[in-house]
């Protein structure tokens, strides 16, 4: 038996909100060990974003799920490479936001209360 969607769906809620919260104690591009810690968190809301219906993430058009699926195999599999970390950035400045947004949305519409602001 699988989790319920709106599991997944509060992971990336959680993840995103953790995100913040090392954004605001520190630069991301001058400290490693709050960089580590957002790809980490990026992993785990990307991997959750693949566990939402297909039906739900059609409704979203705005959110670019399937970049999202493959930014989390370059975050898992290019461990032997260079992860851009201004392109962490502006995924965090653009397009995060807008992908909470879209999970709030879905769980709005399905009636579930969340604790994320």
């Amino acid at each position: 038996m699988s989790k319920p969607w709106q599991t997944y769906a509060l992971h990336i809620l959680d993840a995103a909100q953790k995100i913040e919260g090392i954004r605001n104690r520190g630069d991301l591009l001058t400290d490693e060990v709050f960089y580590a810690a957002t790809l980490r968190h990026l992993q785990t809301l990307s991997e959750a974003t693949q566990a939402l219906p297909q039906q739900l993430k059609d409704s979203h058009t705005q959110i670019p799920w399937r970049e999202i699926s493959g930014f989390r195999n370059i975050l898992v599999h290019n461990y032997l490479g260079e992860i851009d970390a201004l392109a962490v950035l502006r995924v965090l400045e653009n397009q995060l936001p807008q992908l909470v947004q879209a999970v709030q949305s879905m769980l709005a519409d399905s009636g579930h209360r969340h604790p994320f602001p």
